[in-house]
């Protein structure tokens, strides 16, 4: 960010009208990058077993865990995700962490769910699908404009994501 969407928009995989584009540019990009430093890619789709993003996230000392148990970056919010990871044979040495955002935050995020999708700690999948792909339900636009719960983080609200970014993975 913040030039990550314009640069995906002009992608051959954008473009050609096949599935998943997010997907097939992740590869390409990512796996290239991986053969520019000697790395292995890892990807989070395609077939099991998964590879552990969640907990590798918070080791990189930027990601912390929000009271959604979803991931929170200090200078994104809740508009974080993992296209990919490099595995590298090397030791790379991290700044040290910031405060984690959530720390001093009232935490919006619990409440702005129209569908209580974060009720108990747990993410409700169904019923945040099926808010979104009925239209009528979609009273807090959570598909044209992203979710509800990651837009309410006041550090979410500072970032630059495009709804039209927000939206397309929303459909996803």
């Amino acid at each position: 960010e913040p030039d990550f969407w314009s640069l995906f928009q002009q992608s051959p995989e954008y473009l050609d009208d096949q599935p998943n584009p997010l997907d097939r540019w992740s590869e390409r990009v990512i796996s290239a990058l991986a053969n520019d430093f000697g790395a292995d890619p890892i990807f989070p789709f395609g077939e099991p077993p998964f590879a552990p993003f969640f907990s590798g996230a918070l080791r990189t000392n930027r990601i912390f865990e929000s009271p959604l148990r979803l991931l929170v970056h200090d200078q994104n919010g809740l508009l974080v995700s993992f296209r990919g990871a490099l595995a590298c044979s090397v030791h790379i040495d991290l700044p040290s962490a910031p405060a984690p955002p959530c720390q001093s935050c009232h935490a919006p995020c619990k409440t702005a769910c129209p569908v209580n999708s974060f009720i108990n700690g747990f993410y409700n999948v169904i019923g945040c699908k099926t808010h979104i792909k009925d239209p009528g339900l979609d009273t807090a636009n959570c598909l044209s404009q992203g979710c509800a719960a990651r837009r309410a983080c006041p550090v979410s609200e500072i970032s630059v994501r495009k709804a039209k970014q927000s939206a397309f993975h929303m459909k996803a």
